[in-house]
C-alpha cells in the first residue's frame, strides 16, 4: 500500500510538471541592442550578458535572470573614433549609467505567460541599483528568444538630458526612454 501511494505522488509530481529545468544562455551569441533619441536624431549600440539563464518547464519559458556587463556598452551608428568613444565615456560616467560605480545591470522574471506567439513577461529591472518592474513580450524559435521594450532612464536616476528634470534645453533634449531589443540564444 505505501508503495502504491508513494508511486501514485511521485507520478503527479513527474506530471504535473513541477521541475523547472535551468537552462544556460550563450552569452557570446546573444545580444542586446539600444537605441536612443534626442530632439535632433538617435544613436545605437551593443551592450552584452556577463550572465544569463533561463527556466524551463515542459519545454516552456516560466522564468530567467539577466546579468548585463555595462562595461561592455558600444556605439554602433558613430563611424569618428574620437566622437564614438566620447559617446560611449559619457554614457559610462555618472551622467548616464555610472559603470564604474554599478558594473551591472539586472534583469530578473517574476512571470511568464504563454501567449499565441510567445510569452508575455513581466520582471523587475535593475540598473544603478534601482529595481523597477517592466512587461513585454517575447517570441520563440527553436532555442532563440528576441523581443524589446522600451525602459524610462529617469526611473533609474539616468536623468541628463531629460526635459522632465531641465528646463531650457532646446535641440539637446534626450527623451527620457530607451530601447532595448535582445536575442537569447540557450545552449543546446
Amino acid at each position: 500500500m505505501k508503495k502504491s501511494v508513494l508511486f501514485i505522488a511521485i507520478s503527479m509530481f513527474a506530471s504535473v510538471g513541477i521541475l523547472a529545468q535551468t537552462k544556460t544562455v550563450d552569452v557570446k551569441t546573444s545580444d542586446i541592442t539600444w537605441l536612443g533619441k534626442k530632439v535632433t536624431g538617435e544613436h545605437t549600440g551593443k551592450i552584452s550578458f556577463k550572465s544569463a539563464k533561463l527556466e524551463m518547464q515542459d519545454k516552456k519559458l516560466v522564468g530567467g535572470e539577466f546579468v548585463v556587463d555595462m562595461s561592455s556598452i558600444t556605439c554602433t551608428d558613430i563611424e569618428n573614433e574620437d566622437y564614438n568613444a566620447k559617446l560611449v565615456g559619457h554614457l559610462k560616467s555618472d551622467d548616464f549609467f555610472g559603470v564604474e560605480s554599478y558594473p551591472v545591470s539586472k534583469l530578473k522574471l517574476s512571470k511568464v505567460k504563454a501567449n499565441d506567439n510567445g510569452y508575455d513577461v513581466h520582471g523587475d529591472l535593475t540598473i544603478k541599483g534601482k529595481t523597477h518592474p517592466v512587461s513585454f513580450t517575447v517570441t520563440n524559435s527553436g532555442n532563440t528568444f528576441e523581443g524589446k521594450f522600451m525602459v524610462d532612464r529617469t526611473k533609474y536616476d539616468v536623468r541628463y538630458g531629460s526635459g522632465k528634470f531641465f528646463d531650457n534645453l532646446g535641440d539637446k533634449m534626450i527623451y527620457d526612454e530607451f530601447e532595448l531589443a535582445f536575442k537569447v540564444v540557450v545552449m543546446r
